[in-house]
Order: C-alpha cells, then structure tokens, then sequence
C-alpha cells in the first residue's frame, strides 16, 4: 500500500534546489585528521632541515642546508590545503573549509617568513666578508668528508 508523503514542515532554502551539506561529524573528522597530516608533514620538512645542520664530530661546524628547497616542499603542504578546502567547499563541508584555509594561511605565513631569513642569510653571505667563510654557496653540494 502505498502511502501519501507529507511536505516537509519548514523548508527554509531559497532556490529551485535542495542545499546540500556534509554529515558534520564526517566534516570535523576529515577536518582535524586533515589538519594533523599537515602539521606532521610540516614538522618532518623543518625537522629535516634542523637535521641538514647536525654532524656528530665535535671538530667540524656545520650549517644547516639552504631552506629554498624546504620552502618549496612547504608551499606544496600549503597547495593540497588550498586544493582540500576547495574540494570541501563543493561538497559543502564547512568546519573542514575553515580548517584548511588557517593551515593555508599558517604555510604562507612560514613561507613568507623562510624567504625573510633565507634571502638576509644570502645577503649576508653575499655581502659582508668575515662571513663569508663560513656560508656555503646555495648551489654547492653537501660533502661529508
């Protein structure tokens, strides 16, 4: 037997369509499991380049490695945010939106910020001689002997 369905009692979109929107459990899990991989990945670049900077033998000074490179690979962390919250905002998942746009900004502001000390690092380097020898140039490989 089939039976009459009722309208809904209050509907209150505008528009032809219905508004689609994500479950907001899913939303806040995929947010803050989201979040924590960037953090982890952001922890492992710089944790990388303090790494560039350690030698074990006591007689030898060794600096760290120029952070153009980690820079890059923290701009791409800060691209598959921007592409996360974009794919989260068609799909209407709004806590996950939000999340990824402050982990968006938190990479540009590292970004910003790496490029600040990198070039008055260079420009140091570049400019002043006493320390001079004791800079690497950007171009040279490592050696460990």
């Amino acid at each position: 037997m089939d039976l009459p369905v009722a309208p809904p009692a209050f509907d209150a979109t505008t528009g032809p369509g219905q508004r689609r929107r994500a479950d907001r459990g899913v939303d806040i899990g995929a947010g803050c499991g989201l979040v924590v991989l960037e953090l982890i990945a952001l922890a492992v670049i710089f944790g990388l380049w303090l790494l560039s900077g350690v030698d074990l033998d006591p007689a030898r000074t060794v600096r760290p490695d120029s952070l153009w490179n980690y820079l890059a690979a923290v701009g791409g962390v800060g691209a598959l945010a921007i592409a996360a919250a974009v794919t989260a905002a068609w799909a209407g998942a709004v806590v996950t939106v939000v999340t990824q746009a402050v982990m968006a900004a938190l990479t540009c502001l590292i970004i910003f910020g790496g490029v600040e000390l990198q070039s008055y690092e260079d420009h140091r380097c570049r400019d002043v001689p006493t320390a001079a020898a004791t800079c690497r140039p950007r171009w040279a490989a490592r050696t460990d002997g």
